[in-house]
């Protein structure tokens, strides 16, 4: 196996010291930081809310004591200076609880890679290194409820230059985070007579502005306290200088958002997996019933060699499109695969996890219950199995329409196959 598919003794000890973190300070809090909801982590609305906000400012604080916060940032900016195909293995780690991602400021990696590429100096200097240290939060607003999200051209939010300044006006939703946020960076049209891929521009929106309006926070799968939020842009005026990268470009900055971004999530999905796995395990061992440990039931052990199947040709898979991503490739077909395939490992692992419990699998007393509901979101963001599944096919079969194989060693077409009589 190719050695950058394979962490080194050092990362090996970067995970291991991330692990014993989450199992310190993660696991034993995950109850009381649940209870406060995700609003939180800045808003105080009642005491829990206000305990578990002080209660993960607690454990931020300790990881950047121990130098694990922002592991996947630059350290000019005050992250941890890991490279990508590092960082890539330390979040397969901070995966097994929701709460680590916060907790070591994993959270800010891809709205202050956008910020750290495309930012001018003065939107450094105002948002990227309070991001990256955790004293404010972002927000990434695209989604519209009235188009759909899997096709970005039909976005409709448009910002009209006056004089200096963006008059921006759109209807937003899933705009997680914009509850505590103290910008958004939102994805609008600014020159709708360009081609559809020219159209729309990124600009930065602090969510003090007047006309920002957070219409609610859409209560999401038994969760009411979410920060998933709908959002309004009322005549919202911000300078010309708000604008992040050049003008027209928002598909390729959201590329490089997006594209490492898939990455990072499926390996905290192996997170998660791995996670349900040992809990099975555990319980399959421990649990006793019709003469025996669940261990010792064939279907049981089913479950499990399918689990771990499942989860190594995950792993490989992503590891494999991190590579390409590492060496330049956009790996688009392999993202791709990896989105809609680990979304559905993600899930049925857990599923499984859950059967083997029985109806404690359903309670709150594991973290199972909450895991599998949040794996359920993985089928639709950051693009839904349906059109991951149909760039796969679309691009193999433009490679044989013309003339080529997919080589499934290199993720691209290979020479001419067409054999001549």
């Amino acid at each position: 196996m190719s050695s950058d598919l394979e962490s080194s003794p050092e990362i090996q000890g970067i995970r291991k010291r991330v692990e014993d973190f989450i199992t310190e300070f993660i696991y034993p809090n995950e109850k009381a930081l649940s209870r406060g909801g995700d609003e939180a982590w800045s808003v105080e609305q009642s005491i829990e809310q206000a305990e578990a906000w002080y209660l993960m400012q607690s454990i931020q604080q300790k990881a950047k004591e121990r130098g694990l916060w922002a592991l996947g940032l630059p350290k000019e900016i005050g992250g941890g200076g890991l490279g990508f195909m590092p960082y890539v293995f330390v979040n397969e780690i901070v995966g097994r609880s929701e709460y680590a991602i916060v907790g070591l400021g994993t959270h800010s990696a891809q709205d202050a890679t956008m910020l750290n590429l495309y930012g001018s100096p003065e939107q450094k200097k105002r948002w990227l290194l309070p991001l990256v240290n955790g004293d404010v939060y972002p927000c990434y607003s695209m989604t519209e409820p009235e188009v759909s999200g899997a096709d970005p051209t039909g976005l409709r939010t448009r910002a009209v230059q006056d004089g200096d300044e963006w008059v921006i006006n759109g209807h937003k939703w899933f705009t997680s985070g914009a509850n505590r946020a103290s910008f958004a960076t939102v994805m609008t049209v600014t020159d709708p007579d360009a081609p559809p891929y020219e159209r729309f521009s990124m600009i930065v929106v602090p969510t003090d502005t007047p006309g920002f309006e957070i219409v609610r926070v859409v209560p999401v799968m038994g969760e009411i306290a979410g920060g998933h939020c709908e959002v309004r842009y009322n005549d919202v005026r911000v300078p010309l200088t708000n604008l992040l990268g050049p003008r027209g470009q928002a598909f390729k900055i959201a590329q490089k958002r997006l594209g490492p971004g898939r990455i990072y999530h499926c390996m905290r999905w192996l997170g998660q997996a791995q996670r349900a796995f040992e809990l099975m395990c555990e319980r399959a061992i421990s649990r006793h019933a019709f003469g025996g440990p669940l261990a010792d039931k064939q279907t049981i052990q089913n479950w499990i060699a399918d689990s771990a199947a499942e989860i190594q040709a995950a792993r490989l898979l992503t590891l494999d499109a991190a590579r390409k991503i590492d060496q330049g490739d956009e790996a688009r077909v392999e993202i791709s695969l990896i989105k809609f395939w680990g979304a559905k490992v993600l899930h049925d692992v857990i599923d499984r996890a859950i059967q083997v419990h029985g109806a404690l699998g359903v309670s709150g007393d594991t973290p199972l219950e909450r895991m599998y509901r949040h794996a359920r979101f993985a089928r639709i963001y950051d693009g839904p199995d349906e059109v991951h599944r149909m760039v796969v096919s679309r691009r193999i079969l433009r490679e044989f329409k013309e003339g080529r194989k997919f080589d499934f060693a290199r993720g691209v077409a290979s020479r001419k196959f067409k054999q001549e009589l």
